[in-house]
């Protein structure tokens, strides 16, 4: 057996081994092991900004970035002695160590893990109950354009600015934009959520037809302000992360005045290592502007008193007081109809589960065999019937398609048929077990 190639880099005054350089992560690009990490040697200093001193899960793709990763909290066994880590406790009652980054030496060994984009809490790891920040993070729908998102981000910039808050916008790297708000360690994960619910109905109810705050994807339309990014043990890929699409877009800080007219694709792997050198971090200044949500919360109490109570939380959350049912509107419309004794499907947005996969592609290819069994029911779907969920299983995603029927007749739906494929991450996992099987839907931003 031959022996495995590797090289080492010094940096940070360590030497940091790294195994297979040759290994291709981005097959599209032809962009190596060895490229990415070179890309975060390079804009180190302005990557950790965004995740110095925080708890990090591991997203690793140990099969390149066209291959699904498995999400790792638990800190390897074996790491360097200069590795740090903190122990967290999750909304399921257990704990984990997590690896704390503070250099670019431990930047570089967790790239090495098959980390392509940085997932940093929103906490510092010397107080893990109360974030430091608030996160809007902006997720366009089916259908939805870049410049729908530019322009929500605008109108989320003029909340915060009533709000006496100050916000530091950047690519997400996908399709989406995020946008961060510093605040001071004084408020829990419940408020620092609350204050982000406020803030996206407010911008729900001045741009109706462009933002929602709605979590159930089957009412969303437009760009889905998600809330529940800031609840505990949610993360979101920090800025100047590289995120695993063929052509290594790298998530990137904007100035306000760049948003109306910038093109994500023109931020990669390639590039934003040069755009750092000549303009520096857009967020440089991040941390030195933290402000108070004290307006947001009373918003939010405003809100409350006018009959806006509290929305659903991710599905692995024990229901929390106050919240509403945690069922999707259609099945609930569903349910009540057959308890009235009709037996029928009286819902206004008949979903139905048509794949389930290990794999996206094998989603896409069930999906693609349900159009040509009901060519004429595929016929009349428009762009946002068809829901496709990227899923969180134990430790890694899967991926689940539904489509919405609200555009064919009822006398033209066929019977739901079982998913083709029926992939169940949880299959083999220990029965009635807290919290294994609670999917939960990742972001698609």
């Amino acid at each position: 057996m031959g022996q495995v190639r590797q090289t080492v880099l010094g940096i940070a005054g360590r030497e940091v081994v790294i195994t297979n350089p040759d290994k291709v992560i981005f097959p599209e690009a032809g962009h190596t092991k060895l490229d990415l990490v070179k890309y975060y040697a390079a804009v180190a200093e302005a990557a950790l900004r965004g995740i110095a001193a925080r708890p990090l899960v591991l997203k690793r793709y140990v099969n390149g970035a066209e291959r699904e990763p498995f999400f790792q909290k638990r800190a390897p066994e074996q790491r360097p002695e200069w590795v740090e880590t903190v122990e967290l406790r999750f909304p399921s009652g257990r704990t984990a160590r997590e690896i704390v980054v503070r250099d670019a030496a431990q930047l570089l060994w967790i790239v090495n893990l098959g980390c392509i984009d940085l997932n940093p809490h929103p906490v510092r790891a010397d107080d893990l109950e109360h974030p430091d920040e608030l996160r809007v993070d902006l997720d366009p729908g089916p259908g939805t354009s870049w410049d729908d998102v530019r322009r929500v981000a605008l109108i989320v910039r003029d909340v915060l600015d009533e709000h006496r808050l100050r916000g530091w916008p950047k690519t997400s790297g996908s399709r989406g934009m995020h946008i961060y708000v510093r605040i001071p360690r004084r408020w829990s994960f419940d408020q620092v959520r609350r204050a982000t619910l406020a803030l996206a109905r407010e911008v729900e109810r001045r741009a109706p037809g462009q933002a929602t705050s709605k979590w159930w994807k089957e009412e969303r339309h437009g760009v889905f302000l998600d809330y529940n990014q800031n609840a505990k043990d949610r993360t979101v890929a920090s800025a100047w992360s590289v995120r695993p699409t063929p052509d290594a877009r790298v998530s990137t800080p904007l100035e306000w005045d760049e948003v109306a007219g910038c093109d994500p694709a023109a931020f990669t792997l390639v590039t934003a290592p040069a755009r750092l050198a000549e303009r520096g971090d857009a967020s440089a200044a991040i941390d030195a502007t933290p402000g108070s949500l004290d307006s947001l919360l009373e918003l939010s109490a405003a809100q409350e008193a006018a009959g806006l109570g509290d929305a659903p939380w991710p599905p692995h959350y024990t229901k929390q007081r106050g919240e509403p049912p945690r069922v999707a509107p259609s099945r609930r419309a569903s349910a009540n109809a057959k308890t009235k004794g009709s037996g029928r499907r009286q819902s206004t947005q008949p979903l139905i589960t048509v794949a389930k996969a290990e794999h996206k592609e094998d989603a896409l290819a069930g999906l693609e065999r349900w159009k040509a069994r009901h060519p004429e029911a595929a016929a009349r779907l428009q762009v946002d019937d068809v829901l496709v969920d990227s899923m969180r299983g134990r430790s890694s995603t899967w991926t689940r398609i539904r489509i919405n029927l609200r555009h064919v007749p009822e006398s033209e739906r066929s019977a739901e048929e079982p998913p083709d494929p029926d992939y169940d991450p949880w299959r083999g996992s220990e029965p009635g077990r807290p919290g294994e099987r609670a999917p939960k839907t990742r972001s698609s931003s």
